[in-house]
Order: C-alpha cells, then structure tokens, then sequence
C-alpha cells in the first residue's frame, strides 16, 4: 500500500491522520471468477477480513470456533439468581477515536456509530489518594503534553524538571517501525527508570497503559509503551476521549455484522473449529474441520496467538521452517479475571461509568456499567442495584482463583465504600488467558500479514504491523491488510486504511529530538 498525507482529512479524524491507498484494481471480482476464501477466526481482525472480501464478491467462508462472533470481545447470555436474562462479555473495552479502521468496520451496519456512546473521561486513581483526569487535558500536542502536566496533581512542573530530558526524547517523536529497532530490547520498566519518571505517576500512567497489554511492565518491550504514548498522546489530537457501546457487544456490534456478511453471501460458521490447512499441488489449500474438509483458493488465518500455533503446528507443509519458528514462538499473556457484580443497592450517583486503578493489589479497573450500556440501566432501574465489573490482568498463573476474585471483591469496597453493605444478587466470574504477549525481543521474530505462501496471510493483534496501531485497531487494520494482499495478487482494489502519523506530528518536538543528536532534523 502507499501512503500519503492528505491537505485535510475527512471529517472527524485528526487533520494530520495518514491515509494508506491499496494497490490499484477493479472494483469487484467478474462474475464467474469470485475465488473461494477461508477466513479462520470470527474476531475483529476474522471480521475486517471477511468483510472486505465479501464486499469485492469472494465466496467467503467464515470459521469460528465458538458459537458467536467477536473473538475476545464475543458474549453469551446467561440467568441470574433473580430470574434476570443478560448478556455476559469479557468486559469493558474503549473504542477510541484513534481506531479509524475498526470504526470503519463498524460503520458499514451502523454508519453514524449510534450504537456507540462517549464517556466523558479517563480517570486513573491510584491507591495513595491522587487521581489524573483527562477530561480537561488539551487534545492537540505539543499543548495535550503540557496540560497534562499543569492540571496532574501525579507529574508537575518540579517534576518535569527532575526527568532525565535525553533518555526522555524518544517520547516526543515516535517513529514507526524505527521505535522497534531502537526499543524492543529494553523492557517498558526500565525505560521509564531510566527517564526518572515520578513513581506516582509511573504507576498511575504507565502501568495503567502497560497493562492494558494484559502484561507486567517489567516483561513488555518498551518500544510498545512508547507506541502507545505516540498512539493516544503526542502523536494525535484525538486525545483519550474513547466511546463504548450502548448495549453488550453482541448486540451492538457483532450480531448486525454477521447479518450484514450473510447477506453478501459469506457463510457464516460458528461453533466450528479448523485444524488444519494443508497446501494443495497447484495452489491454494484444504481446511480441514471437525466436520470434514473444504478446499479454498485462499486462507486468512485470523485466530488468537494459541488458536494460530495449533493450526500451524498441526499442518505440515505449511510455511517455512524459519515462519514456523516464528509462529512457534509467538507467546500468550498471563491469565486474566472478569468479575461482574449484580449488586442490590447502587454506588453513588457520581462514581463515573470508568475507572482505571493502580496500587490497590491486582484490581486493574472498575466499570459500573448502568452508567453507559442499556442492559444493565434496565436491570439497575428493575432492581434499585448497580452492575459493576472489575478487572485484574497479568494474573499470577499460579494464583488460586477464589482468591482473586475475593480480593477484587475487597478492594472494590476500598475504592467504593458504599459497595460494602451491599448484598450480591449474582455474580459471574470471566477467567481467560488468550491475549498475545509482547515481551522484549520480540518484535522481530513475530510472523507479518503476508506468509511464504501467497495465498495464505494472517492477522490480528499479535500479528507483526510497522504501523502506530495497537490492540483492536491492530486486530483491525491487520484484517483489513490481510484481504488487501490477497485482493492486490488478484487484481482487485482493497481497503483504504488510516493511521494517526507515523512519526511525531508536532515539528518543534521533532526538531528538539534532532537538535539533542537523536536522529537528523526531518
């Protein structure tokens, strides 16, 4: 794909976003001549994939292993103690504005994202008693920097000065992929040790933002830390405003996009789970399933980190040695808990929708959910309680899971007082370990979109992208590249795709990282 910065970007994105352009193609497939593809894995990297090729007139077949769309942001419904019917996710999840191809995906059933609701801020909370807000922070750097600074009562003007300004430069300007070559083999701890960050605002900020990987700091390359800050920071002025959807994600989301690849013809398989793919004499593979095997010109391996080490290691002949190692030595996050509280009396009416905690023994972030998503409003106002949810990642794999879940249960009641006279109308307990690993080093030997085979690509988050994107916009935009490749080999045009920029946006941040010896002026 070629890039270019366009005057003004379309409306409702950062002036400054970049837009990707697809190789040049027709518009469609000719009739006759809509070749058979496989897309394994119904997440959102599955999705943007099987969407765009079933939009150009490929005969998309779509497998999912289980029995609903999404991936890690799938749900099923379930019955409380009371009788109450609802929806259980993996838990809250932000859509920022930052997310161009993954709100473009959505856009195509819900073209004006009403399904979708702001919050009004990001507050971080840590267990001393400081809390940074971002809701008055500017959003257009280098002035977002300098806000940040003047409104946190975390990271002030004597603490700015403090910082090791060299070692700190590397955050003003962001360049990708350069930031793997130069950071991959330095941990996210060790980086911000090495900038003498205050530890308040190194727990609260950064740790926050680091566990949003589901990974201890001290194990996640920095290069992804410093991605993030360009991504949500100095590198747009979308800022940390985020939406999320008004109602649980199947409903939302998943469920019309489903309907809407139907009816482009893509058949749609759920609780179905693929094996093996098998290189045929003459190109193209067969996918064998629980359920016999289906020959395809093409195949989008777009399963989770352990769902992609089984197929490959169980398909002989797929692949090089050196990508089978490669895909062989992709790793999964330490295990992760989703505790969802029905509660029988509300927290307080100013408790806002979320909360990003640190300090406070393993709890990540409290969600309370009436505050944004119509399924809990209703069961909040039938029921006079609150639903709340509470996360703990990078969990000690060793941990005893009652445990856990009863030590998040006491530290909401330390953050949230008012929750311990509650009474517990039901409960529902999310353990998972299925997010990919980023772990220093690793940059390099993680597996790319296109493959030794050019009719086989991949994608989702873990999957190798030398753009500024992380979590679900990666798990996006990698779907998107990964029918984009197989459209271009068969002359038909991909997706247009958008980034924030590639390096940092802001000219005199550029210019001072230049001046200190870190690279040449722009």
């Amino acid at each position: 794909m070629t890039a270019r910065r366009p005057a003004a970007a379309r409306r409702g994105r950062d002036r400054k976003a970049e837009v990707l352009l697809p190789q040049p193609g027709s518009e469609r497939f000719r009739p006759g001549d809509e070749p058979s593809v496989a897309v394994v894995g119904g997440g959102i990297a599955g999705l943007a994939a099987a969407t765009l090729l079933a939009e150009r007139g490929a005969r998309v077949t779509l497998y999912e292993r289980e029995d609903s769309l999404g991936g890690r942001l799938s749900g099923g419904h379930t019955t409380l103690a009371d009788g109450s019917r609802v929806t259980m996710t993996r838990g809250f999840h932000a859509f920022f504005r930052q997310y161009y191809n993954l709100r473009g995906l959505l856009r195509r059933t819900d073209p004006a994202l009403a399904r979708l609701t702001p919050l009004p801020d990001y507050p971080l909370r840590h267990s001393g008693g400081l809390t940074d807000s971002f809701a008055r922070v500017p959003r257009t750097p280098p002035f977002s920097a300098l806000g940040f600074v003047a409104l946190s009562p975390t990271f002030g003007w004597r603490d700015l000065a403090a910082l090791d300004a060299r070692a700190a430069l590397p955050l003003l300007d962001v360049r990708v992929p350069e930031v793997y070559e130069r950071f991959d083999e330095v941990s996210a701890t060790e980086f911000l040790r090495s900038v003498r960050f205050p530890e308040a605002a190194h727990h609260l900020a950064f740790e926050v933002f680091s566990r949003s990987f589901f990974a201890d700091p001290r194990e996640l390359s920095a290069a992804e830390l410093l991605l993030m800050f360009h991504i949500y920071f100095l590198g747009s002025s979308e800022g940390l405003l985020f939406d999320v959807p008004a109602e649980p994600f199947p409903q939302a989301l998943w469920d019309p996009l489903g309907d809407y690849l139907r009816r482009l013809g893509a058949d749609v398989r759920t609780g179905i789970s693929v094996h093996t793919v098998l290189p045929r004499d003459g190109g193209g593979a067969e996918v064998h399933t629980d359920r016999g095997a289906d020959h395809h010109r093409a195949v989008v391996l777009a399963s989770d980190t352990g769902g992609l080490r089984r197929i490959v290691d169980a398909s002989p002949g797929l692949g090089t040695t050196a990508w089978r190692a490669g895909v062989a030595a992709l790793r999964t996050a330490p295990p992760f808990l989703v505790s969802r509280l029905w509660l029988d009396r509300p927290v307080r009416s100013d408790r806002p929708g979320f909360l990003g905690t640190s300090g406070y023994g393993g709890l990540d972030n409290i969600s309370v959910l009436e505050r944004y998503e119509g399924e809990a409003a209703r069961w909040s106002a039938r029921h006079g309680g609150s639903v709340v949810e509470l996360h703990a990642y990078a969990v000690d794999p060793g941990a005893e899971r009652k445990e856990v879940q009863d030590m998040l249960l006491d530290r909401l009641r330390q953050v949230y007082p008012e929750t311990g006279e509650a009474r517990g109308v039901d409960a529902r307990h999310e353990w998972r370990s299925d997010c990919p690993l980023f772990p220093v080093g690793s940059h390099r030997r993680r597996p790319t979109v296109r493959t030794p085979h050019r009719w086989l690509t991949l994608a989702g988050d873990a999957i190798r992208c030398d753009l500024p994107v992380a979590l679900m916009e990666r798990a996006a935009t990698t779907g998107f590249l990964a029918a984009n490749a197989l459209l271009g080999e068969w002359g038909v045009r991909g997706q247009v795709l958008w980034t924030v920029p590639r390096a940092g946006r802001s000219p005199a941040l550029r210019a001072l990282a230049a001046v200190a010896g870190h690279r040449p002026p722009p």
